[in-house]
C-alpha cells in the first residue's frame, strides 16, 4: 500500500504552508475525507500578521486551502486596510454543490476543466476585462484557455498554472537525460520496470496514454483509440511500482532510489532539489499537460462589483505570482511575474521560458460524465488485471 504522510508530518506541513492544496485533498482521501472546507492552518506569525486586518464584509471568496494568505492579494489590503472573508473547500466538487445549493460567494476558484458545467448551472458572471488592471499581461494562451470564454463571454481570470509531467533521476536513467530526449516512454519502459510511478487517476493515465498514442483528443478517446491506450495500460501495469496516491510517497521513492520516474507536479522538483536530489522534470515530446486555475466572478453573489475586481487585480500582480512561483513551485498567469523570480528556480521548475512551453503543452480538459464512466470502468478492469 502507499505510504501517506503522518499526521505530525501533515500538521506541521499545514502550519508552515509547505503543502499544496493537492496534497491536503489526498491525505484527506487517505482518510474518507474526500470532500471538507478543512481551512489551512497558519503559523503563530501568520495569524498575528492575519489578526492586524479586519474581514470585509463585502467581499466573500471561496476558494482552496492555502490561498487565503496575506500574500496572494497584498494590493487588495494596501487599498482597503481589510482582508476579504473566505470560505475554504477541500476540492471543486463540494464548492459546486454548496452554492448550488444556496451559498452565494463573490469570487470562487475553480480550474479550467470546471468552467462549463458550472456555467450552465448559472453560477459564473461575465467579466469586464476593461477593469483589470493586469489583464494585458497575462499570458494570451491562458486569456483563452479551454473553458475562459464560453458564448462569448470572458468568465475566467487565470491566476496559477502547474504540470502534469515525468519527474525522474537522470542518474539512474541517463538515456532519457537532456531535454531531448525526454518522453512519456520511460513509465512504460521494462528497464525500469519495479521502479516507475503513474498518479491513479483516470485524467491522468488516459492523458498520458492519449499523448503517447497520439489520440485526437485524450479526454474523449475513439473506440478505437481506446483499444490501443488499452493496450499500452495493460503493458505499463505489468512495469510499474505502483498507482499513486499520495505525492510524498514519490518524492520518498526518488530520493531513496526505489523509484527512477513517476508522473508528478512541479511542487516536487523544489522539494527534491532542497533535499539535494539531482532530479529532472520533463517536457515531453509528445506534449506535457498543464492546468489552469484561477478566479471567477459568482452570479449570485451580493457583494461589492468593485471590490470584486479589486480582488481579482490582486492575485492577477505580479508580485502575486512571484510568490507562487517561488513558493508554491506553480506557473503564475502575469508574465511580469517571471522577471522577479531568481532564473535558478525558473529552470528547476522547467518554466524558464513560459511562452514557448505554453505552446507545446496540452492543457487538461473536461472529460464528459458519459466518457469520464466509460474511461473508470476501463481503468479499474485493467488494474484488476484484466
Amino acid at each position: 500500500m502507499t505510504p501517506i504522510m503522518d499526521v505530525d508530518e501533515f500538521r506541521s506541513r499545514l502550519a508552515n504552508h509547505d503543502i499544496s492544496r493537492r496534497d491536503i485533498n489526498r491525505v484527506l482521501a487517505s482518510a474518507g475525507v474526500a470532500t471538507v472546507a478543512m481551512p489551512l492552518v497558519a503559523s503563530h506569525a501568520q495569524e498575528e500578521e492575519a489578526a492586524d486586518f479586519d474581514i470585509d464584509s463585502d467581499l466573500t471568496v471561496f476558494t482552496w486551502s492555502g490561498y487565503d494568505i496575506p500574500e496572494l492579494h497584498t494590493s487588495y489590503i494596501d487599498k482597503h486596510g481589510t482582508t476579504p472573508a473566505f470560505t475554504l473547500w477541500g476540492e471543486e466538487e463540494e464548492g459546486f454543490q454548496k452554492m448550488r445549493a444556496g451559498f452565494k460567494p463573490d469570487i470562487a476558484a475553480p480550474c479550467t476543466y470546471s468552467l462549463q458545467r458550472w456555467w450552465d448551472a448559472g453560477l459564473l458572471a461575465p467579466l469586464d476585462t476593461s477593469r483589470l488592471e493586469h489583464w494585458d499581461d497575462v499570458f494570451p494562451s491562458l486569456q483563452t484557455v479551454t473553458g475562459a470564454v464560453i458564448e462569448g463571454n470572458q468568465v475566467f481570470v487565470p491566476v496559477d498554472w502547474g504540470n502534469s509531467s515525468v519527474l525522474f533521476r537522470p542518474d539512474l536513467a541517463p538515456e532519457y537525460a537532456g531535454p531531448d530526449n525526454h518522453s512519456w516512454m520511460i513509465l512504460f519502459d521494462e528497464k525500469y520496470a519495479g521502479r516507475l510511478g503513474i498518479y491513479d487517476s483516470v485524467d491522468g493515465v488516459f492523458g498520458v496514454v492519449g499523448a503517447l498514442i497520439g489520440a485526437e483528443d485524450p479526454f474523449d478517446m475513439t473506440d478505437e483509440e481506446l483499444e490501443e491506450a488499452a493496450t499500452w495500460m495493460r503493458k505499463q501495469r505489468e512495469v510499474l511500482r505502483w498507482y499513486w496516491t499520495d505525492i510524498t510517497a514519490v518524492e520518498q521513492g526518488l530520493a531513496t532510489g526505489e523509484l527512477v520516474a513517476s508522473y508528478a507536479w512541479n511542487s516536487s522538483v523544489i522539494e527534491l532539489k532542497n533535499q539535494g536530489i539531482e532530479v529532472e522534470y520533463m517536457n515531453p515530446k509528445e506534449g506535457i499537460y498543464t492546468w489552469v486555475c484561477g478566479n471567477v466572478h459568482i452570479a449570485t453573489g451580493e457583494g461589492s462589483d468593485d471590490k470584486t475586481y479589486d480582488f481579482l487585480n490582486a492575485v492577477s500582480a505580479p508580485e502575486t505570482g512571484e510568490f507562487i512561483i517561488s513558493n508554491y513551485g506553480y506557473g503564475h498567469c502575469n508574465q511580469k511575474a517571471f522577471d522577479l523570480v531568481d532564473q535558478s528556480t525558473l529552470d528547476d521548475l522547467g518554466i524558464s521560458d513560459p511562452v514557448a512551453f505554453m505552446k507545446d503543452s496540452r492543457f487538461f480538459a473536461e472529460i464528459r460524465p458519459e466518457v469520464r464512466e466509460k474511461y473508470i470502468a476501463l481503468f479499474d478492469e485493467i488494474k484488476a488485471g484484466f
